[in-house]
């Protein structure tokens, strides 16, 4: 599962073999769905393919929680095409380090996992871009902690283009940063929440409570818990609870554009 950075040119001939090797093509538009038929809806039918979408740790201590949901949407990408995921090389000190066996008790398949260590931030942003236009990746996470400056909006766009051009989606992991403008489809706040037990008292599946901070189709604002079904490999609210979302949230005709409401919106 893991990729020590020294060039890209490896990991590209892994990830066209991968791709070569008789895996159904991924859509290039449409939407990546959660498997809530709720959440989904109110996105017009889930994470839009091809495009940017930012994970923001609502705190330092929810850093694992927004990691395991990227990883999780992440593996929601329908076959076998391979997921990068890149980070800096001391990424395992500050967040820690991925576990296989986790995933696949979470229901993932790890060998889909190509792990890249870049150097530093500069090394990452690089990575990022090269791995955007891999032929065969069905999504990049690129996880960066701190304020990342080298990401701005010029950067951003880059990455947008090259992520819309080649129908890869990408999930950018922020790990103790704050919002700032950027080019991203939607931008989400993860926290850990409760799990619901299961029978003898024993720990529930994973759950986040998830806030849509900016949405460039819609209105933000809206909030959702949501737990990982593992037998259904997909996400719900509470295995069939009638949660209610506590956030309002207006139906609109999906992609449609809206005017900015600020920085935070930006």
């Amino acid at each position: 599962m893991r990729e020590s950075f020294s060039q890209l040119a490896g990991l590209r001939r892994r990830v066209a073999r991968l791709a070569a090797s008789g895996h159904e093509n991924r859509p290039a538009e449409g939407w990546l769905a959660s498997g809530d038929a709720r959440f989904d809806d109110a996105l017009g039918g889930g994470l839009a393919i091809g495009r940017v979408h930012e994970f923001f740790a609502a705190d330092a201590l929810d850093a694992t929680s927004a990691a395991a949901f990227a990883a999780l949407v992440a593996l929601r990408t329908p076959g076998k095409a391979p997921l990068i995921w890149l980070r800096t090389s001391d990424a395992g000190k500050r967040s820690g380090h991925i576990y296989a066996p986790g995933i696949a008790e979470l229901g993932g398949d790890p060998d889909r996992l190509l792990l890249v260590e870049a150097a530093d931030p500069k090394m990452l942003l690089a990575c990022a871009n090269d791995a955007i236009r891999c032929p065969g990746a069905a999504a990049v996470i690129v996880e960066s902690w701190g304020k990342f400056p080298l990401l701005d909006l010029t950067a951003g766009r880059r990455l947008a283009l090259g992520a819309r051009d080649a129908g890869t989606t990408l999930l950018l992991l922020r790990l103790n940063a704050v919002p700032v403008p950027s080019v991203a489809e939607t931008r989400w706040s993860v926290a850990a929440a409760a799990s619901h037990a299961l029978e003898a008292n024993a720990p529930g599946a994973p759950a986040f409570d998830l806030e849509l901070l900016r949405w460039r189709a819609g209105p933000a604002g809206a909030r959702w818990r949501l737990d990982w079904n593992h037998d259904g490999q997909c996400f719900g609210q509470g295995f069939g609870n009638d949660a209610a979302l506590s956030g309002a949230l207006l139906p609109l005709p999906a992609r449609r554009a809206m005017a900015s409401h600020g920085a935070a919106a930006a």
